[in-house]
C-alpha cells in the first residue's frame, strides 16, 4: 500500500478552539469523533473535493479512520484522521479537513486541532500516555512546534508529549 505520509503531513492548525467554531459568526459547536463507515466513504471521495484516497486508508488493517462531526449532525463530516495505535504511542498517518473547511472561505475553524486532540485522547486511553507522532513537511515543522507544542526529533518526525497532549485534550474534551 502506498504510504501517504512518506513526504510528511501538510495540515494547518488554524485555531485551537474548545470544539469547532463557525468562522463567520464565532459560534461554537460541540463535536463527536467516531469511526468512519463504508457508507461515509462515498462522501469523502476526490469527486467531492477531498484530497486523499480515504478508501485505501480505510482498508489499511493497521489504521482506524475517524470522522469529526457536529453533535446531532452526523451526516456532515468536518474532517478525517487516520490513526495507528502502537505499543507506546499513537501514530497519525493522515489528517484532512473537509473541503468546505479549507482556505479563506472555510466554514469552521478548529477542525485539525480537534482531530489531533482526539489522537492524544486515544493515546491516553490506549496506554500511550498521550504521546502522538507524525511526519511533517519541512516547511510546517515550526508551525506544529508553535501551535501544538510538538517536538521535532529529526527527519521531519514530530512528537506530542504527555504535557502538551494534556493541554489539547483538556481544551477539546
Amino acid at each position: 500500500m502506498k504510504k501517504h505520509n512518506a513526504k510528511g503531513l501538510d495540515f494547518n492548525i488554524d485555531k485551537l478552539t474548545n470544539s469547532i467554531e463557525n468562522a463567520w459568526s464565532g459560534d461554537s459547536f460541540s463535536t463527536e469523533v467516531s469511526l468512519i463507515t463504508k457508507l461515509d466513504l462515498k462522501i469523502v471521495s476526490k469527486n467531492n473535493g477531498w484530497l486523499f484516497n480515504w478508501t485505501s486508508e480505510f482498508k489499511n488493517p493497521q489504521c482506524d479512520v475517524y470522522k469529526l462531526t457536529i453533535t446531532n449532525n452526523p451526516t456532515i463530516i468536518q474532517g478525517l484522521v487516520s490513526l495507528e495505535v502502537k505499543t507506546d504511542h499513537v501514530y497519525m498517518h493522515l489528517i484532512e479537513s473537509a473541503p468546505f473547511n479549507l482556505g479563506k472561505e472555510k466554514i469552521y475553524l478548529g477542525v485539525p486541532g480537534n482531530l489531533v486532540a482526539f489522537a492524544c485522547k486515544l493515546s491516553f486511553q490506549r496506554g500511550g500516555e498521550g504521546y502522538v507522532s507524525f511526519l511533517s513537511k519541512t516547511k510546517l515543522i515550526e508551525h506544529y512546534e508553535r501551535s501544538l507544542g510538538a517536538i521535532h526529533v529529526g527527519g521531519g518526525k514530530m512528537v506530542i508529549t504527555t504535557q502538551e497532549a494534556l493541554k489539547l485534550t483538556n481544551k477539546y474534551f
